[in-house]
Order: structure tokens, then sequence, then C-alpha cells
């Protein structure tokens, strides 16, 4: 009996050497996966330069132990108005939490229309007379119903009367939501 129990504590030994050799090969692959998920640098030779300093910030923050998320954008519009913004939190809990509330903001980009509306009035074409003239964005009925769908969103907000612009606090959101939607 018991040789016949070391026997079983042998193939158990090495059953055991085998799952820790595959739970290996497992967390090897996520990681080459996850290095593989990472998008392409901006053009800098230190690569992630911006993903190595939000993990150098979570070390010191109780709150981003779960992790961090991040938008950072610095540019010039088309108008020459300079935007810089930023904006970061922590992880932890947001995937506990209803997101439906996000939804009516989503949806409102999610129309051809509405898109092509932010892009041009971005590029400094603000006031409803001038997106008039833009072909392909519909009647003045249709453009109308379009602005107020991104006012009401928070995508846009008037600057005078029939002048759009969208918010600085938008523009960089904006801007990552196109980046993340390229494949």
């Amino acid at each position: 009996m018991t040789e016949e129990l070391n026997e079983l504590r042998e193939q158990v030994h090495a059953l055991a050497e085998r799952l820790e050799a595959l739970e290996r090969l497992r967390d090897d692959e996520r990681q080459r996966e996850h290095q593989q998920e990472r998008a392409a640098p901006i053009g800098d030779s230190d690569t992630f330069w911006a993903l190595d300093g939000l993990n150098a910030r979570l070390a010191d923050d109780a709150t981003t132990a779960d992790g961090a998320v991040m938008l950072v954008g610095s540019l010039t519009l088309p108008t020459g108005a300079p935007v810089s913004w930023q904006v970061g939190r922590g992880t932890a809990g947001m995937l506990e939490v209803d997101w439906s509330d996000h939804a009516a903001v989503f949806a409102a980009l999610g129309h051809p229309v509405r898109i092509e509306l932010l892009r041009h009035i971005l590029s400094g074409v603000q006031t409803t007379a001038e997106l008039a003239q833009v072909e392909g964005l519909g009647t003045t009925g249709q453009l109308h119903h379009h602005l107020r769908q991104l006012v009401s969103a928070g995508w846009v907000r008037q600057s005078g009367r029939g002048s759009y612009e969208v918010p600085a606090t938008r523009v960089v959101p904006l801007l990552v939501c196109v980046l993340g939607v390229e494949r």
C-alpha cells in the first residue's frame, strides 16, 4: 500500500508540475497579447512614454490600485485655437456601476451627419448658415435637429446666435473616440 501511495503522490506531483507549466505558458501568452495590444507610438523614441508615466503614478495613489485610464491631448485646431486637456481616473469600481446614463452621449455620435457636423465645427465652420452650405448635412430643419442632439449631449454648445462650437473639454475626448474606433 505504501508503494501505491508513493506512486500516486509522484503522479499528483507530476500533474501539479505540468499544470504549473501550462499556467506559466498561459500567463506568458497573455503578456505577449497585452504587449501587442499596446497602441503604436506617436514617433518618440521612448515608445510608451505616456503609458509609462501613468504606470509610474499608479503606485503613488491608493485610488489607482486596480489601474487607471487617462485621456490626454494637445493640438491646434484649424481655426488656430490651441486646445490642451487631460483627465484621468482610477478604475476601481468603474466596471461595477451602471453605464446606461452615458448611452445618450454616445448615441449623439452615432449618426454620420452629427459626426460630420462636429468635424466641420472643429474646422471653423461654425454658423448655421455656413453649416447649411455644406453638402450632405441635410436641410436646415435636419441640421437644427442634429445640432440640438449634439447640444443636448454636451458635444456642442451655442457660442452666439446661430453659432456653435465644440467645448474645449470635449475636443480631446471626441478625437480620442475617433482614434479609438480606428483599427
